[in-house]
């Protein structure tokens, strides 16, 4: 077995070095490629370097985002803006995080590139996102990604392997299950499942002992520290969480599974980002648009997976999301019924409640 990081392993690297704002390289079909840096972490000094090299820094966006800036977008559902001669970090991060654009609405002129592939720049604004930093992205053509990996050290990735291999589910494994009684149900145990790619481990609260031949009453319930852990009014998502338990502590059989997918699948930093967004007057939607991303990024899939590798094939779903249900049907789980979970409304979450509905179909 070689002792070398296989794909998947660079992959977590890349991610990790993104956050920190170190630069990476991504190398394409034709043995170019092109050098990486996440806008939001990125820095005065590295970004001075990218100037001093050859060839000329775009800072690429997702279609949203430039949607709200205004720009022209020609390619598909990214944006690649040319940087202007004095732009400095301020201006790359002004450009990309939308948290002044009522104050500065005026980010222009933007210049905006078009022609080329743009496979590599498409996946330096997936490992954004998989990183959980603003889908965006400085890039700077390379012509010898090899060499320029080993001179400055730096993370290399296949862009050819590893753009399919982003949207495969990583597979995951039961690290251990131990009793935990809980308040609502006293028959509990925690399983710990994690992802072979790295990323956050996710949790499956098994109450009693289910009949694996029979629905199980279910949760798919993504992570939210503000609702779950701090009791925030913003949201409907503790008092979900805590009536789905008791729901279950009640029947003596259940299964919620807790995903860490924070923020619809955008993390904490840019869940509190659109919440500031939506101070500004900006509905839930409108807040995950202006920031670049899509109105959930989430991967129900990952239920399914831990459903099925606990011996489960078909739910009695606890959900008010159609998109829960029509997920597990595609993954090969059978939902025999949608058990509607209407808890938690509050004056602070009346419109957020509103907008799930008309916008994202939520049964409410």
């Amino acid at each position: 077995m070689p002792l070398a990081p296989n794909l998947m392993e660079i992959l977590a690297r890349a991610r990790a070095d993104l956050r920190m704002g170190v630069p990476v390289v991504l190398m394409g079909a034709d043995g170019a490629g092109v050098l990486v840096l996440a806008a939001e972490t990125a820095s005065e000094e590295r970004l001075a370097l990218l100037r001093q090299a050859e060839g000329e820094t775009e800072l690429v966006l997702t279609a949203r985002r430039a949607e709200t800036l205004k720009a022209r977008v020609y390619d598909g559902d990214l944006a690649r803006v040319a940087l202007p001669a004095d732009a400095g970090i301020s201006w790359v991060r002004n450009v990309s995080d939308p948290a002044d654009d009522l104050s500065m609405p005026m980010k222009g002129p933007l210049k905006e590139r078009r022609g080329g592939d743009v496979a590599l720049h498409r996946l330096a604004i997936t490992l954004a996102k998989s990183a959980r930093l603003l889908p965006a992205a400085l890039v700077l053509p390379v012509a010898a990604p090899r060499g320029v990996a080993l001179n400055e050290n730096l993370t290399l990735v296949d862009g050819v392997a590893a753009a399919p291999s982003m949207l495969m589910l990583a597979n995951l494994d039961h690290v251990v299950s131990a009793r935990v009684p809980l308040e609502t149900a006293e028959n509990a145990r925690l399983h710990i499942f994690r992802p072979a790619d790295g990323s956050e481990e996710h949790y499956a609260v098994e109450v009693g002992r289910p009949d694996r031949h029979a629905p199980v009453l279910a949760r798919l319930h993504s992570a939210c520290f503000t609702g779950d852990v701090l009791g925030s009014l913003k949201c409907d998502c503790g008092p979900q969480l805590h009536a789905a338990l008791a729901r279950m502590g009640e029947e003596g059989a259940g299964v919620l599974l807790y995903l860490n997918q924070e923020g619809r699948g955008i993390g904490l930093a840019n869940k509190m980002r659109a919440y500031a967004l939506q101070d500004q007057g900006f509905d839930t939607v409108e807040a995950n648009h202006r920031l670049g991303f899509e109105d959930d990024e989430r991967d129900f899939r990952l239920g399914a997976e831990i459903l099925r590798k606990m011996g489960f094939t078909s739910v009695r779903l606890l959900t008010n999301n159609p998109n829960k249900l029509a997920m597990m049907e595609r993954c090969g789980i059978a939902v025999a019924e949608r058990v509607p979970l209407k808890v938690g409304k509050t004056a602070f979450n009346a419109h957020y409640l509103a907008t799930k509905a008309a916008k994202s179909g939520h049964l409410l």
